[in-house]
């Protein structure tokens, strides 16, 4: 079996997840885990699927009929080896909650990078405050940290950025 990564993007319609389901079943293929959004009117997922290795090169080829028959573009990308071995880690969930302005994403992600962390799972969104208060930026985090690296100095590096920000964090055990 090879494993393959797909992301896949088109407007949103009735049937595209079907479609995409049946392109890997037609070539007796496996969906193994997939994350399915839809963001701005647009459906957009990333799906890992196991093909037979003696189809691989068939399914690869049905793909660009996808965005011909239901506008689905959809790209593969070869997935990494069965049983590589990840180093070791501790798993850590943060929650974010503040106002929102333009350039949280990017002073969250760089303080976790210049911690060694490893964003795993990333979930964001905005909602109005209560009281029309504007809006929040809300974000929730799955975090891989190498076990050399301290939980105390990635929460420092957070809450230094998070009293610039005036957000709320929380940093958790996620085991």
């Amino acid at each position: 079996m090879t494993t393959y990564v797909l992301t896949a993007i088109g407007d949103d319609r009735p049937g595209l997840v079907a479609a995409l389901a049946a392109a890997v079943d037609e070539q007796g293929g496996n969906w193994v885990d997939s994350q399915l959004a839809l963001l701005a009117g647009k459906f957009a997922g990333i799906v890992q699927v196991d093909l037979p290795d003696e189809r691989v090169g068939a399914f690869l080829e049905s793909l660009p009929a996808l965005a011909d028959e239901v506008g689905l573009a959809v790209e593969a990308t070869a997935g990494a080896p069965e049983g590589r071995a990840t180093t070791p880690h501790r798993a850590l969930r943060l929650h974010l909650l503040g106002q929102d302005r333009t350039g949280m994403v990017r002073e969250v992600t760089s303080a976790l990078r210049s911690q060694g962390a490893t964003i795993d799972g990333l979930r964001s969104w905005t909602r109005e405050a209560p009281e029309g208060g504007g809006m929040l930026f809300e974000a929730e985090a799955e975090l891989r940290l190498p076990t050399a690296a301290d939980e105390g100095d990635v929460r420092d590096a957070l809450e230094t950025i998070a009293a610039e920000l005036m957000v709320d964090l929380e940093l958790d055990d996620a085991e």
